[in-house]
């Protein structure tokens, strides 16, 4: 059976070491993607995320960082297979492509929701962190609102 993946990039006007230090530092992810997190992201160090919109934490085990090139992690809560790669390229004069992709789906009815739920989610995660590195806007307050509202 196939397996499913999830992609997203964007090209950002930043140099690659400070879109690379926004990804792994919790101090700067704050601004933009998470609420908080126990530690910054490193190769098999697990930390805990605090989303803005959740109560609970979450897990997240740093696989393989490459110092400005690349970032992998888990944070499935323990399915097989469940890898977000997040490479780095530099482009032109002081920009960085940054293209992700979370591995993997099963090519099903709920694999294929799945995909669409983590596409669109980090599509939404590159757009707010250009937002931030090149505007420093937090484009995600309140931008989940309607989601939680009962």
């Amino acid at each position: 059976m196939e397996k499913l993946i999830a992609k997203a990039s964007i090209q950002i006007r930043k140099p690659i070491n400070e879109v690379f230090e926004a990804i792994v530092d919790p101090t700067k992810m704050n601004h933009y993607f998470i609420k908080s997190s126990t530690g910054q992201l490193e190769t098999d160090k697990t930390v805990e995320w605090t989303f803005p919109e959740f109560s609970e934490s979450f897990p997240v085990t740093g696989k393989k960082i490459t110092y400005n090139t690349y970032i992998s992690f888990d944070w499935s809560g323990g399915l097989p297979n469940q890898l977000v790669e997040i490479v780095l390229s530099p482009f032109g004069d002081n920009s960085t492509v940054v293209k992700i992709t979370e591995h993997e789906m099963s090519d099903d009815a709920e694999g294929i929701l799945i995909m669409m739920r983590q596409t669109e989610g980090w599509a939404n995660f590159l757009a707010c962190l250009k937002a931030y590195l090149e505007y420093d806007i937090n484009l995600r307050t309140g931008a989940f609102d309607f989601m939680f509202q009962k």
